[in-house]
């Protein structure tokens, strides 16, 4: 039974991104109230997480987005929502939406109907800017959230009250994450998104995207611990889970983030990307084959070892990185990845120097 049967229908916006010619961007209907994640009694912590996951969607409303042009036009699109509440959108921009000079997060709106009432919510869809020559692609789990759980089902078992009770300001960040993502991010840029006059936010001078096979019903809690740390915002891509082999199949974390993997870097011709993992869950037997199967695009991959040896899979892709030439970076920790960063000179034009210099400063301080 969901939490709040007779709360009012709710439409919870995901972060969608853009090039010039397509928007992406997708959304879900829910019966609920919006979840505060703050500290407070294992009871009522355990009861909010449960109620992030004990969901009450909400299927066939219809959603509207509306999208704001440069021309000062507004577009409307019609969706439906599926059975779980989804509702995607991929929208041709006609005219095409050009680039300013640095990424940005736009905003658009979404429109339904609550009984009698129109409602509406303000969503963000980032897009790069005319001058980004590289972003990123990380994972979220065990590679800047400590989550305990690699290894077997009795890891799981062990670390139950990260999962049911934490909140995200309790989360383990992995130690370095923070300073390694904000130097490869390259600080906020200077220019806010434009479109529909609401609520904006800031967007880091390289693009930030995550993908994780946690289920949609964690953006929220996500979102919140990315934000709290301090990482770079980006787009999520997450999973809907179902009680089945597709889901918790050992081979379909690497299916779902290659998927979603490629579908960013298809969206971005002209730009490089940096891919950032661990090796709890295939990461870098993923990651090297669209390393190789996309040639040119993938300018280095960062995999954080927490795991046992490599086994005969990841033996296989780092033998394929290396006869491709595509930097790969092993470490337990990002206080090293500096150095690889150095070695390589992943960024042109004096920004490795820029990373490098931020990454020690930090390290002295801290010492």
């Amino acid at each position: 039974m969901p939490f709040f049967p007779t709360a009012p229908v709710r439409i919870q916006p995901y972060f969608g991104y853009r090039n010039r010619e397509r928007l992406r961007i997708s959304a879900r209907a829910l019966r609920s109230r919006v979840g505060k994640f703050e500290q407070r009694s294992k009871w009522r912590a355990a009861k909010t997480m449960l109620s992030q996951f004990v969901s009450h969607e909400v299927p066939d409303l219809p959603v509207e987005l509306e999208i704001a042009l440069p021309d000062g036009k507004a577009q409307r699109h019609l969706g439906r929502t599926d059975s779980e509440g989804f509702v995607n959108f991929d929208i041709p921009l006609e005219p095409c939406w050009d680039y300013g000079t640095h990424p940005v997060w736009d905003t658009v709106v979404f429109h339904w109907r609550a009984g009698e009432e129109e409602q509406c919510v303000d969503a963000h869809v980032l897009a790069p800017g005319a001058d980004t020559g590289l972003a990123v692609i990380s994972d979220i789990d065990d590679t800047i959230v400590e989550t305990g759980i690699t290894g077997d089902f009795r890891a799981v078992l062990r670390n139950w009250r990260r999962i049911l009770i934490q909140m995200p300001e309790e989360r383990i960040l992995v130690p370095g994450a923070d300073v390694f993502y904000n130097a490869l991010g390259g600080g906020e840029a200077l220019t806010s998104g434009e479109g529909h006059a609401g609520e904006t936010q800031p967007a880091t001078h390289r693009p930030f995207f995550y993908v994780s096979s946690s289920p949609w019903n964690l953006f929220s809690y996500l979102v919140t611990y990315i934000r709290g740390r301090g990482l770079p915002l980006g787009p999520i891509a997450l999973r809907d889970w179902g009680l089945n082999r597709a889901t918790f199949g050992s081979a379909s974390h690497g299916a779902h983030k290659r998927a979603a993997i490629e579908a960013i870097i298809e969206t971005y011709p002209e730009i490089k990307f940096a891919l950032i993992g661990d090796d709890s869950q295939g990461d870098l037997t993923a990651f090297a084959q669209i390393a190789v199967d996309h040639p040119g695009r993938v300018r280095a991959i960062f995999i954080r070892k927490v795991g046992d040896a490599m086994s005969s899979e990841e033996l296989t892709a780092t033998a394929n990185l290396e006869a491709a030439q595509i930097p790969l970076w092993l470490g337990d920790g990002y206080d090293t990845g500096h150095e690889f960063l150095a070695s390589i000179g992943l960024l042109g034009d004096g920004e490795a120097k820029a990373i490098v210099d931020t990454v020690e400063a930090t390290k002295k301080r801290k010492a």
